[in-house]
């Protein structure tokens, strides 16, 4: 199996993410698709989410901008996971489980949710399933976002006809720690974990490719100490630390990856995804890797249209169309 890297370090003038304009956080519950809505696709039956009260929290939706043309919402206490379908209006076949980042604290929804509908809906055709999954916040059970992104795999799959969907072409997407639960179910898509024992859970949670976005990987010397302090706690052991480091759990079986990461990047160190490419290298796993100097954290899509590093949905749909086809990209 062919291990190929691109590595665009590449020299230029600094290059600030465009975020928006912040005012006071305000709630925003209104913006999310009510239940019914044919877009809005609930994990689990309703009252039987594993390890959950039958009756659920009501998540807060919080909206951080100023800026109507530049939302920047998270969301959090989600206790019921769904997902947030955009199909594109000819799909090619192609899905993509999405799951923002937030740093196990909250999970975007805009930056590294909506803002990609553009390039990868409306110009790539490829059908976005974003994942409201559950934290860490005031659980014992660190698996439940590993569970949740299962789930939603399977859900997809078991749609794919509805969809217009290739169940062999559905991969996953995931910005930093976000990016740490795409690497957890690219590795531990088969970890036997409580689910419903409907008809669903008998498909395989398995992505078919992976793209992971200046991702959380390591839990020792590099982490993002957020990430892992509400995911393995203050004081986590060496082995803990191990069990979570997503390098440590890669295998043969592991999906073609294509990862993207800024150098300059001063949450999620580079030390992050260069660790996780050596470890597909080393398993004999496809994996593409674009590094590029300038980008900082958390850019998501909405970099200056001159940006080296606004390239990357680009190469990641060119990418995605060898995955299917088996070409050279």
């Amino acid at each position: 199996m062919r291990c190929a890297v691109l590595i665009s370090l590449l020299a230029g003038c600094l290059l600030a993410t465009v975020a928006p304009a912040h005012a006071v956080d305000r709630p925003v519950p209104q913006t999310e698709p009510a239940l019914g809505t044919p877009t809005r696709i609930e994990l689990w039956p309703a009252g039987k989410v594993p390890g959950e009260p039958r009756r659920p929290t009501l998540p807060n939706v919080i909206e951080r901008s100023a800026d109507a043309a530049l939302p920047d919402r998270y969301i959090d206490n989600v206790s019921a996971p769904y997902l947030v379908a955009y199909p594109p209006a000819k799909p090619n076949g192609t899905a993509l489980l999405v799951i923002p980042g937030g740093g196990y604290q909250r999970i975007v929804l805009d930056n590294e949710g909506t803002a990609l509908v553009p390039a990868f809906v409306e110009q790539g055709g490829v059908t976005l399933f974003v994942l409201r999954y559950r934290l860490p916040a005031g659980r014992v059970d660190r698996q439940a976002a590993l569970a949740d992104a299962q789930r939603a795999l399977r859900v997809i799959r078991a749609g794919a006809a509805k969809w217009q969907l290739d169940p062999a072409r559905i991969g996953v997407m995931g910005f930093s720690a976000g990016g740490h639960v795409a690497a957890r179910l690219s590795n531990g898509y088969a970890t036997a974990l409580p689910g419903t024992g409907d008809a669903i859970d008998t498909l395989s949670a398995r992505p078919d490719f992976a793209l992971l976005l200046y991702p959380v990987i390591d839990m020792g010397r590099h982490a993002h100490a957020g990430s892992r302090t509400r995911l393995l706690g203050e004081h986590p052991t060496p082995a803990l630390e191990q069990q979570y480091s997503m390098q440590a759990q890669v295998s043969a079986q592991t999906p073609p990856t294509f990862l993207v990461h800024a150098q300059d990047d001063e949450v999620v160190p580079v030390q992050n995804s260069l660790q996780y490419y050596q470890a597909l290298l080393a398993a004999g796993v496809p994996g593409e890797m674009h590094l590029f100097a300038h980008g900082g954290h958390g850019f998501g899509v909405r970099l200056p249209a001159d940006a080296l590093a606004a390239q990357w949905p680009t190469l990641a749909l060119r990418w995605m169309r060898a995955q299917n086809t088996g070409s050279t990209p």
